[in-house]
């Protein structure tokens, strides 16, 4: 096995072409079109991959409005770019990386706006070695992922936007307006990249980042906006938290048996503490510190997962999830251990069943 396989197979998670690649190649082989230039599918077919399709026995990957997803797809076929703002943990990064996956099959073309300090991060940098040989010149230019997604016509993510400096930020004008980047340092045609068919910017934003409202106004111009929410069914949730958990220990070489009321419980607690409601429409307690979402459900479920396989027999207890839950949901805000604990005292002691009472029962961890 050459070095590069055996370092993809021991990778701790493949992207999302890789894993979905018998997908991918299903949709593209049956897709009738029409196909945009530049693209690798329909957006028929990419909506099918995102949003799954079950006669193809193609696996839904994101639980949002069909609505939305075609606004968005539909976005990236013009020469605007689509910026995806909404609250931390609502998948806006899962999402870009399946709509570069099935339009360009290719999503690790990436930049972290967090970062990115300098031009060279954003745009290109140069071979030193190169350069002092031969000069400014093609041979000797390091493109950036945005760079290459020009020359390339790929599809570029560009996670985190508005942590970007805004002055970074403006250098993407003429990318996005133009859809050309000159290199001043090499002279004539060969300092002018100008972008091929299926370059496109699809950026993330979390909307309770300060810096979201400082973006470029310019910039802003230059893109479509869509709003990313939570999961507003909670079945929908419930199964979107099982598939991701049990993806999750797969993939750590563990089997544990999930207890689907035990992740039940999991799932409605952080969606009532996050909507500020319980299920039955009650108004209860928000958490300030913790973002309680469906990204953070499965990170605690496969601890607890973890915990019961190293610690345990194999089968998740109440008692594990909740030491994890308590670590995730109470961070550095004080009031939040009151706020916990008004909320099992209003919402968890009155409902019945065995595992609500379970819980119930370790509420003096909450100390």
């Amino acid at each position: 096995m050459s070095a590069a396989n055996q370092q993809k197979k021991a990778a701790q998670r493949q992207p999302a072409e890789v894993v979905f690649r018998d997908e991918l190649e299903k949709l593209a082989a049956m897709d009738p079109g029409p196909v945009p230039p530049g693209w690798q599918m329909s957006p028929r077919a990419v909506e099918k991959f995102i949003l799954g399709d079950d006669k193809l026995g193609i696996e839904r990957k994101f639980v949002a409005d069909r609505a939305m997803v075609i606004r968005i797809i539909i976005s990236l076929c013009t020469n605007r770019g689509c910026l995806l703002v909404g609250e931390p943990g609502t998948a806006k990064s899962w999402l870009s990386e399946l709509l570069t996956a099935a339009i360009s099959g290719n999503s690790t073309l990436a930049l972290q706006g967090g970062a990115i300090t300098q031009v060279r991060q954003l745009l290109y940098g140069w071979n030193e070695a190169v350069l002092s040989a031969k000069g400014p010149c093609l041979e000797a230019l390091v493109p950036s992922p945005l760079m290459r997604g020009m020359m390339e016509g790929r599809l570029v993510r560009f996670e985190e936007i508005a942590r970007c400096p805004q002055a970074l930020q403006d250098a993407l004008l003429s990318v996005l307006s133009d859809r050309v980047l000159v290199v001043p340092e090499i002279p004539g045609d060969d300092g002018v990249i100008l972008a091929r068919e299926g370059f496109n910017l699809v950026a993330t934003s979390n909307s309770v980042d300060a810096g979201v409202h400082e973006m470029s106004a310019a910039l802003k111009r230059r893109m479509d906006f869509e709003e990313i929410r939570p999961i507003k069914s909670l079945p929908d949730e419930i199964g979107v938290v099982l598939r991701e958990v049990r993806k999750a220990n797969e993939r750590a070489g563990i089997s544990v048996d999930l207890d689907a009321e035990v992740i039940e419980f999991l799932v409605t607690m952080f969606h009532e503490l996050r909507n500020g409601q319980t299920i039955d429409g009650r108004s209860t307690d928000r958490l300030a510190g913790a973002a309680l979402s469906t990204a953070e459900a499965v990170s605690v479920a496969h601890a607890a997962s973890l915990n019961a396989w190293y610690y345990g027999g194999g089968s998740m207890t109440v008692e594990q999830l909740m030491h994890h839950i308590i670590g995730s949901a109470l961070k550095d805000h004080p009031d939040d251990r009151r706020r916990l604990k008004h909320y099992f005292e209003t919402a968890i002691a009155p409902r019945k069943g065995e595992v609500w009472a379970q819980v119930w029962a370790l509420r003096s961890l909450i100390h």
